[in-house]
């Protein structure tokens, strides 16, 4: 049986997303949405340590951070925090991408991800990490757990997890915890729910349109009048 959750999102429908990048999802959702669009999508270039890996697709586990300065927490609060944080990304068979907000003004200042990190959320069931902050450790991460960040910085500095859950915005992107999101090393775009199993259609149509003008541009002699024509096919592909 194909483990569903809800919407029409199954796990099928997401092994199939990340048979594809992000900019092609990005299209996607334009002709499964019913337009172009200028939000839900990150805005800046990020790092992307494993660029080779396929991207992350799976269900925002959300939290903010700092590390710019000491916490004011006793260490036992602080710790269970951690730990309610842990509890929060676990999958439990569940796809979960942790998707961590930098709030300090110097953002990325101190790394979340880094060895340890990756490793523990890897391990937990989690398919990936977004933020819009720092990783490290580069030569140590998991291999095999796909992180886009904002940076890349030596230091965890005083690096902690303020709050679990709730709204937060990555690089223009705004992210509600539960959001379905897709990303690789171009970013992230959030996936409508309702959308979502519209999108593989989708792609096969800008595939089949994009085919067109490509193979007409590999012919000889391929010029404006080509590119006329070509288009003109597309526009009878649905």
């Amino acid at each position: 049986m194909t483990m569903g959750w809800g919407d029409g999102v199954d796990a099928a429908l997401l092994a199939r997303l990340r048979a594809f990048d992000t900019p092609t999802i990005c299209n996607a959702l334009e002709l499964a949405t019913g337009g172009r669009r200028a939000t839900g999508f990150t805005r800046r270039t990020m790092v992307c340590p494993f660029p080779a890996l396929p991207p992350m697709v799976g269900f925002a586990r959300t939290a903010t951070l700092r590390s710019a300065a000491p916490s004011s927490m006793a260490a036992a609060e602080a710790r269970a925090l951690r730990l309610r944080y842990y509890a929060h990304v676990a999958g439990g068979g569940v796809p979960t991408i942790a998707v961590i907000q930098d709030l300090d003004h110097d953002v990325g200042l101190g790394a979340f991800w880094g060895e340890v990190n990756s490793k523990v959320h890897r391990a937990l069931g989690c398919a990936g990490a977004l933020t819009n902050g720092a990783v490290r450790d580069l030569d140590m991460l998991a291999p095999d757990f796909p992180i886009v960040a904002g940076c890349v910085t030596p230091s965890h500095a005083f690096v902690r997890i303020e709050q679990v859950g709730g709204d937060v915005e990555i690089l223009g992107m705004p992210v509600r915890d539960g959001d379905l999101i897709h990303a690789d090393r171009h970013g992230a775009v959030t996936i409508d729910r309702d959308a979502a199993a519209r999108l593989p259609h989708a792609i096969e149509v800008i595939i089949a349109r994009e085919r067109l003008i490509l193979e007409a541009a590999a012919q000889p002699g391929f010029g404006v009048e080509a590119i006329r024509r070509a288009m003109a096919e597309g526009d009878d592909i649905h």
